[in-house]
């Protein structure tokens, strides 16, 4: 018995009709969801789990970020408190950086 084939009706299809499965779009989405995985597992390794939480680019790419354990602002670095060891983002450990502390200091000896 022959098998039925579309195209047996006579008329050719369009391929516009037809659903697309484009290997590219699966490879991305592959990429993105093992990129996910090995930062997740490699941030359980520490003490502390740390989320991830990804944001979309402006070319359809994702962009993974940190949540801070402690506000659970998304943030692209957290920092380790020299003194207690503590995980957190710049705000929630209350840091700064040396050139914003030592700001107008300069400026103000000379006046």
């Amino acid at each position: 018995m022959k098998t039925f084939n579309p195209n047996d009706l006579g008329e050719k299809m369009l391929v516009e009709d037809c659903q697309k499965i484009n290997i590219t779009t699966y490879i991305r989405q592959a990429k993105a969801k093992l990129k996910g995985v090995l930062l997740t597992a490699e941030l359980e390794m520490s003490d502390q789990i740390i989320e991830l939480t990804p944001s979309k680019t402006a070319f359809n790419g994702l962009r993974y970020w940190f949540k801070c354990p402690k506000c659970s602002e998304r943030v692209g670095t957290l920092f380790v408190h020299p003194l207690n060891s503590e995980i957190g983002c710049r705000k929630c450990l209350n840091l700064e950086y040396r050139s914003r502390r030592y700001k107008g200091m300069l400026v103000d000896h000379l006046l």
